[in-house]
Formats: structure tokens, sequence, C-alpha cells
């Protein structure tokens, strides 16, 4: 097999220890030296300067939890290309594993070539990824909190979410913190209700009367504050997010122009992508990487499953919640899309489908600069007219009519 880079590395990554194997081939002959390094910042500055000593001009690691990071900081500052691997696409021969072997196993693959790169964004694009990951992490940490309040006014009886969508909003915040305060009186509770409520004061008022003791008030309390201090901290992220958008700003701008994509999702999606989609060869590699296509799995000529890829979940929750509320915006390709698709193949697989659109529509107009132009609701029809016509046609006819086709004059 052909060698495409005689001096190279490669690097088995632990959380204190780096197994460093270099790899030379010289005049036909490899000659490997596997050195050991701990994972502070001295001992990596020490394997760099070793790695330049010896020549090495490409290192291939895995990506392996966060403890790549620190590595691939340290390295960057040298005169190094680093390829940073799926731990799952560099499997070494089973019954062969050691720190030693894999190092070496790394530096055979990236001397050959084989090591396929991962997409690794940039610093602020890392530090956006961050901030948005963590702010999601908080929301279903405080979406949590208030399930666990709603368990505990059940406990105690008070049907509040039976009447009130949302119990920790404006009239259910009133009503809970007198709860905890020791009102318990119907009555009185239903008239901290907002004015816009739309449930009735009777109906609000018996939902009202439960059994309140002092350890739902504790517990109430307890979670309110954690629900309090969560919401604080998205709040503090969303600011951090406000204050570094700058590089991002245009890209979200141009995103928000897709339908169902707010503020909020486009920030994921530049985060999770980036905005230069040169990392991406086509749209379908994006498509894929995002694991918004199915997976090959085949054997004997035999399709085994069509399930969607694993890919990159951060980015594919976002664009499947943006894809239901794409399709709920009438009028649309991508309402038209789904509705066309949902009657064949169910929600679930139209739903992928939409959120495919969505991504390639944000891989062009990343790529090219451009705005969001809509196909418009009648595109299916205009694309295969004829297609159209005969299909409406054989239905009539399995209906018991004979069909005349007469084109209306232009």
């Amino acid at each position: 097999m052909e060698v495409l880079h005689p001096h190279c590395a490669g690097l088995d990554l632990h959380k204190d220890t780096v197994v460093c194997c270099v790899r030379h081939m010289v005049a036909g002959k490899v000659t490997a030296e596997v050195k050991i390094f701990r994972t502070t910042t001295h001992e990596l500055m020490t394997l760099s300067d070793w790695l330049s000593a010896e020549g090495v001009t490409h290192i291939g690691m895995e990506a392996t939890g966060v403890y790549w990071k620190p590595v691939c900081h340290i390295l960057s500052d040298g005169e190094f290309e680093l390829v940073l691997a799926n731990a799952a696409h560099v499997k070494n021969v089973p019954g062969r594993k050691t720190d030693v072997n894999d190092a070496a196993w790394l530096a055979d693959l990236m001397a050959h070539g084989l090591i396929r790169p991962s997409f690794v964004p940039d610093e602020p694009t890392q530090q956006m990824r961050d901030l948005l990951r963590t702010r999601k992490q908080f929301v279903r940490e405080r979406t949590g909190h208030t399930q666990r309040i709603q368990k505990t006014l059940e406990d105690a009886n008070i049907k509040l979410d039976s009447v009130i969508s949302n119990i920790v909003g404006i009239s259910g915040r009133r009503m809970v913190d007198a709860l905890i305060a020791g009102q318990t009186d119907p009555e009185a509770l239903a008239a901290l209700a907002d004015g816009r409520l739309k449930a009735a004061p009777a109906e609000l008022e018996a939902s009202l009367h439960g059994r309140m003791t002092a350890h739902h008030r504790f517990m109430l309390r307890l979670h309110l504050d954690q629900f309090d201090a969560l919401d604080a901290a998205v709040a503090r992220i969303d600011k951090e997010v406000d204050a570094n958008v700058g590089p991002f700003l245009a890209a979200i701008q141009m995103l928000t122009t897709i339908p169902g994509v707010s503020s909020l999702s486009a920030e994921v999606i530049v985060s999770e992508i980036g905005i230069d989609m040169s990392r991406f060869r086509t749209e379908g590699h994006l498509i894929s990487w995002a694991g918004l296509c199915p997976k090959n799995d085949e054997s004997a000529g035999k399709r085994r499953s069509n399930r969607m890829k694993k890919g990159a979940p951060w980015l594919k929750t976002t664009l499947i919640q943006c894809a239901w509320a794409a399709t709920r915006t009438k009028g649309t390709y991508l309402h038209v899309q789904f509705l066309r698709l949902r009657s064949r193949r169910g929600a679930k697989r139209a739903i992928g489908a939409v959120a495919a659109s969505i991504l390639t529509a944000a891989y062009h107009m990343l790529k090219n600069g451009t705005l969001y132009e809509d196909l418009g609701a009648s595109h299916f029809d205009n694309r295969e007219k004829g297609k159209q016509v005969l299909r409406l046609v054989n239905r009539l006819q399995n209906l018991g009519f004979v069909v005349q086709i007469i084109p209306v004059a232009a």
C-alpha cells in the first residue's frame, strides 16, 4: 500500500497519559519509536518538541471524550497537520488491544492516509457551541424541576396542571408561591389568576382544593429555587451569546428566513456546523454527518435497516424541532413536502426529510451567502405535472368514471 506520509505519529490519548508512536519510512524501511508522556502542560510541550525534532509532519489521534482538546490546543501551535479520528472508524484487530498497539495502529493508518478527519470547528465556534449546548442542558433540567413541582402538587391533590397549561407561568407561579406561604383557601388562590386565564373560576377553585402539608411546601420551595437558579443561568448564557454573536450575526439572520427556524435555532445550527461550508464537499456529506439520512446496512443484497444514523445529536434534535415548526407554516414547500411524505412513509420519516431539506437550504445559503427562496406549495405539481394528471385520471377511472382530458386554451 502506498505511503503518503513517511514521517508521522499516532497518539493514544487518556486522562493522565499520552502514548505516542513516531513512525518513519526511509528507503523502504519502517522504524517506529514509542514514548509515554503525562498530560500536564509541561509534558505536552515536551511531546511537541520531540515530535518537531523527529521531523513529524502528520499526527493522528482519536476523539476520546474531552481529553483530545488540550493535546490538540498545544500541538496546533507547532508545524503539524493534526487529524482527529472517530474512534469507531479506526478500531484495531480484536485481541491486540494495548495502548502501545493502539498508538502504532494509528501511526500506520496515518502513514497510508486511511484516517478520515473529523470536523473540528474553530475556537469562536467551539465557544458558541459550548454555551448553547450548556443552555439546552439547563433548559432540560429546568423542565425536569417543573415536572417535579407538578408531581408534588398531584401528591397534595392540587389539580392545577389540569386547568393551567403552564404551572410556572404568571398565574401558576402566583398560586404556587401562595401555597408555599401557607394559603389554603381555594377562593383566595383562584383570585390570584391573571385576567387572561381561560379557566372558569369555579373550575379553578375546584382544582385548588387539596391537602397541602408542610412537607409539600418544603418540596415545592426546593424545586422552585432550583427552577429559578436554572432560569437565571439560562439568562446569563443568553447574554453571553449575544455579546459574542458578532462573527455569526449575518449567518444567523440568513438562516432565520427559513420557515420554522427561530433566532435561537439558527444560533444552534451555526454553532454546530460553523459558517465555512468548504469543510463539507456537498450537502449530502453534511446531511450524512448530521445523521438525517438512512444508514447503509446491507448484506447478501438485502437491506437490513433503514433507520437514520446517529449523527450529531445536538444538531439533529434542533433540526427536528425546526421541521415540526415549519410544517405548521401553510402554503410553503416544506409544509407540502411533509404532507406528501406522511401519506406514504409516515410522520416520523416525513419530518426527518423536512429536517434534511432545512439543512440542505442552510448549506447552500451559508455557502453562497443568499437568503431563503421558498419553492412554493405548487412546486411538486409543476415539477411532475404529467404524473399528477395521470394519477388523478387513474383515481377517477377506479371510481367508475370515463375521463376525457381537454387542455385549457392559453
